[in-house]
């Protein structure tokens, strides 16, 4: 058993919206992930969705109103909500997930799991 340098695990890839596992928790992946620019808008029908800023800026936009977040913040979108999450500058998140949980909400358009 070690810890988990998310910083270097970070510095294995320089892929956008592709996120990585690098650890489990109760079922649950623990993945770092770049993002730059917009994805897409898609929603969760069975899990919230968890977001931590590692590095950098993201908005989390909502049909009602967006959400800003920096570096230390964390952000839940509730099961069932639409949203998008934007990135005007590279930013690195934490995010955690039930595994096997597809990054769009849609297994035929989520990206494989990756391990780093």
């Amino acid at each position: 058993m070690q810890a988990i340098d998310l910083a270097q695990k970070l510095d294995t890839f320089t892929e956008h919206w592709q996120p990585r596992v690098v650890g489990q928790f109760n079922g649950h992946d623990l993945m770092v992930v770049k993002v730059k620019g917009e994805f897409v808008w898609h929603q969760h029908p069975d899990t919230d969705d968890f977001f931590m800023v590692l590095h950098g800026h993201i908005t989390i936009r909502l049909r009602d109103g967006d959400v800003r977040l920096g570096p230390g913040e964390v952000f839940v979108v509730p099961k069932g909500v639409e949203h998008c999450p934007v990135a005007e500058e590279e930013a690195h998140l934490l995010l955690i997930e039930p595994m096997g949980t597809p990054n769009t909400g849609d297994r035929a358009t989520a990206q494989p799991r990756r391990v780093v």
